[in-house]
C-alpha cells in the first residue's frame, strides 16, 4: 500500500484532500505544521509528500528544502498545494524543491490526474 504524508494546516482543506484521497486506498498521514512534516518524513518513509505553502512558523518552501536535505525524503515527490496562484508562483514551488503545483481550490480531476502520475 502506498503511503501518502499531507502537511496541511487548514482543517476545511485537509478534510478535502481526505476525501480526494479516500478512493485510492493508500495510508495517509496528516499533520499540520512544518516541523511535524519533517518529523514524520524521519520516522517513517513515504512515496509522496503533498505540501501545503502557507503554514504558520516555517512556510512549505523552508519545508521542502528540509525535506530534500534528508536522505530519506531528498527523491521522494512532494507536491505543492496552495492557494498561491499569482504569476511566478509556481515557477518558484519548482525552483524551492517541489516536484508538482496544486493551486486551490482543488480541480478533483487535476488532483486524482496528479496523485496518480506520482504514485
Amino acid at each position: 500500500m502506498k503511503r501518502i504524508l499531507v502537511i496541511e494546516d487548514n482543517p476545511d482543506n485537509l478534510l478535502l484532500v481526505k476525501m480526494l484521497l479516500g478512493p485510492l486506498q493508500v495510508d495517509l498521514h496528516t499533520v499540520t505544521d512544518g516541523p511535524a512534516g519533517i518529523r514524520a518524513a524521519q520516522e517513517a518513509p513515504y512515496d509522496l509528500i503533498l505540501l501545503d505553502i502557507q503554514l504558520p512558523g516555517m512556510d512549505g518552501y523552508q519545508v521542502a528544502k528540509a525535506l530534500r536535505a534528508l536522505p530519506q525524503t531528498a527523491a521522494t515527490p512532494i507536491v505543492a498545494v496552495t492557494s498561491y496562484a499569482m504569476a511566478g508562483d509556481r515557477e518558484r514551488a519548482l525552483l524551492e524543491g517541489f516536484t508538482e503545483y496544486l493551486e486551490k481550490p482543488l480541480n478533483p480531476d487535476t488532483f486524482s490526474n496528479t496523485i496518480h502520475a506520482y504514485l
